[in-house]
């Protein structure tokens, strides 16, 4: 006997392709999901290990950022250090000065010269003083020339006036003060020799 399927097989088979359709379907968004959280999972750990970084960088920086303040206090100190240490050595070098300067004006004066005032702004002396006779204040003049302490003395005035009865003549001038020799004063140098 002849046995027909009277089951509608066509309806089976797309419902079986439906089914399989939908499980496919199901796992494709089961795996899209999964790769969606994986890689959400992947690149929220690459920002929270950029995040790290960033924080260390930020944290090296500020210590940096401490040490140049502390090396910017360190130049300004060491600078005023500098300013004080210049400061003690001018006034090392102008406390012996003054005595060098009364030393070569005594020792340019000539007989019957006398200085009546003495006056010194920066490296200018301002001179006024008597003498008795005109020659001796060229003698004056020429022994401020010539001295190792001063240089281009400049006659200011000279006029003729009475003193306890003598004739004498007042006089003023101005001068220049020379830097003495750096080489030779510091302590520890000695001055080169020179062979004849």
């Amino acid at each position: 006997m002849i046995r027909i399927n009277l089951l509608p097989h066509r309806e089976q088979k797309k419902a079986a392709h439906r089914k399989r359709f939908q499980h496919m379907l199901a796992a494709a968004l089961l795996a899209g999901l999964g790769l969606s959280y994986a890689g959400y999972s992947w690149l929220d750990n690459v920002l929270n290990e950029q995040q790290r970084r960033n924080q260390q960088l930020e944290q090296a920086i500020a210590q940096l950022d401490q040490q140049l303040g502390n090396i910017e206090n360190l130049r300004q100190q060491r600078m005023a250090l500098l300013s004080r240490k210049e400061l003690v050595e001018q006034l090392q070098n102008s406390r012996t000065e003054a005595p060098r300067i009364f030393d070569h004006l005594l020792k340019a004066l000539p007989e019957g010269v006398f200085i009546k005032s003495f006056k010194q702004t920066d490296t200018t002396i301002a001179l006024s003083g008597t003498s008795l006779s005109s020659a001796r204040v060229s003698a004056l003049m020429r022994n401020l020339e010539q001295s190792e302490a001063f240089s281009s003395p400049i006659l200011i005035e000279v006029s003729s006036t009475l003193v306890d009865n003598v004739r004498a003549n007042d006089f003023s001038l101005s001068l220049s003060v020379r830097t003495p020799a750096t080489d030779a004063s510091q302590p520890g140098q000695t001055a080169p020799r020179t062979t004849p």
